[in-house]
């Protein structure tokens, strides 16, 4: 059986197969993240637009460990906050708030990750945020969002301000707080979240080097703009990241455990 079949074995008849695709993709980023250590009990969350709509997206239920997660138990809601189907499970007030502000304010996104790690953390909290000290931190050099720190996003009179502070980047650094990776679709918001993750535990390794006396080596400007452009394109085409790795990242899922397709 091949990896359409499986995605499609256990699709209720009630979710169209374009929608069923996301949700497996979804319920697959939920248990790497898991895996890699990026997930903070049951809080933080990570949302899909449904294919075909441009108010509706999939999101953890609220109480759910991210090994939990399946295909099916994902809430569909919409961006005013109202469930679109009936679930036993309650969504995330603070999740509905982040995402919505993305979705409404970007129509090129197709999901959302939001991490709390303490690489990301750490980094928000710096002045100078992400600096191009690693080629994994180059895709994302003048290429990055920052948003002040105001609590538990609860007040829907931020989701304006998300939306300013993002622009059209395609990853916002949440100071004090976490981060938020974005993508045309799963894969590509995974590949974001996975860079910015690894870009900022070297940037804090060099950093506690050079505290005790090393020296920093930045590549000069023009190096980190033309390594940023090639990151973002292939050609004259914007490049759709983390397409390359997801189906080995899948088959990575399959083995951790197959119900995530539940």
């Amino acid at each position: 059986m091949d990896t359409l079949e499986r995605n499609q074995a256990s699709r209720p008849r009630h979710i169209s197969a374009e929608e069923w695709a996301v949700r497996v993709d979804l319920a697959a980023a939920y248990r790497l993240i898991r895996h890699f250590g990026w997930d903070d009990l049951i809080l933080t969350h990570n949302s899909a637009r449904v294919p075909g709509t441009t108010d509706q997206f999939l999101i953890n239920p609220m109480g759910l460990m991210f090994d939990e997660i399946t295909a099916s138990n994902l809430i569909k809601i919409d961006v005013e906050g109202n469930q679109v189907e009936p679930s036993e499970y309650e969504p995330n007030y603070a999740g509905f708030v982040i995402h919505s502000a993305i979705y409404l304010g970007r129509p090129d996104v197709n999901c959302v990750i939001h991490t709390h790690t303490e690489a990301d953390i750490a980094v928000g909290a710096l002045e100078e945020g992400l600096l191009p000290l690693s080629q994994w931190a180059m895709r994302f050099y003048n290429r990055l969002g920052y948003h002040d720190y105001e609590g538990v996003s609860l007040d829907l009179d931020e989701r304006e301000r998300l939306q300013a502070s993002i622009g059209e980047h395609p990853v916002l650094v949440l100071r004090n707080h976490g981060l938020l990776a974005t993508g045309r679709n799963v894969a590509e918001a995974f590949s974001h979240t996975y860079h910015f993750e690894r870009s900022a535990a070297a940037q804090l390794k060099i950093q506690a080097a050079a505290a005790a006396g090393a020296r920093i080596v930045v590549p000069p400007v023009e190096t980190c703009e033309r390594q940023a452009a090639l990151f973002a394109n292939s050609g004259n085409t914007p490049r759709l990241g983390g397409q390359r790795e997801w189906p080995a990242l899948l088959r990575l899922v399959e083995k951790l455990d197959p119900g995530f397709r539940a």
